[in-house]
């Protein structure tokens, strides 16, 4: 499982770019540079913003998979939704949800640095939800992850963290499948619990 740590920037976008640390982002925020209502997401060093206005599907599925996840998990875990997971000094993504070990007050000090599962709902970003931000929560040691697919109106589902070549941050997961409404899955980390797939796929619009 990956520590907080100052790191290498993966180099994987072509030219010259300022790279930003946490310390930066948070002093933006203070500064008035940064509004408390603009989500922001450090990837890389990167600031890239949360998508903006969010649609209303999107919304609605972030919604059911917090409610899905809070029921499947339970007491000793908490959901969050769009909050800061600090990974390293240059990688703190807001995630749609993710599941983390304790309390709501064992993260009063520091953001979690760790989770046992993270879910993006991805409609325009579906690339970078594949493809940067899989390796990063690979590399960062999040057992499972999953994006609920809106262009496809599929659950993709990745698991077995392990290192790959030609990935951002050289990690990827060794496990990928599609589930699509009237299956079921059940999380790695809470394998009794099993959540019907149209519980957190919002309807299709006519």
């Amino acid at each position: 499982m990956a520590k907080v740590l100052s790191r290498v920037v993966p180099a994987y976008r072509a030219g010259y770019r300022r790279k930003f640390t946490r310390a930066e982002l948070e002093r933006m925020y203070d500064a008035g540079i940064l509004q408390p209502d603009e989500k922001i997401e450090l990837i890389g060093g990167e600031l890239i913003a949360k998508e903006l206005p969010m649609k209303s599907a999107h919304a609605t599925a972030i919604s059911l998979c917090e409610e899905a996840l809070r029921q499947a998990f339970g007491q000793g875990y908490v959901v969050r939704v769009q909050l800061p997971l600090t990974l390293s000094e240059r990688d703190e993504p807001l995630p749609d949800v993710a599941v983390v070990e304790g309390t709501i007050r064992d993260f009063a000090h520091a953001h979690p640095s760790r989770a046992l599962l993270v879910v993006e709902v991805s409609e325009t970003t579906l690339r970078l939800d594949r493809h940067t931000k899989a390796s990063l929560y690979a590399w960062a040691g999040i057992p499972e992850y999953w994006i609920v697919n809106l262009q496809e109106w599929v659950l993709e589902v990745f698991r077995e963290p392990a290192p790959m070549t030609g990935r951002p941050y050289g990690y990827g997961y060794r496990q990928q499948a599609i589930y699509r409404a009237g299956d079921q899955i059940s999380p790695v980390a809470k394998p009794e619990s099993v959540i019907p797939v149209d519980e957190l796929l919002p309807p299709k619009a006519d």
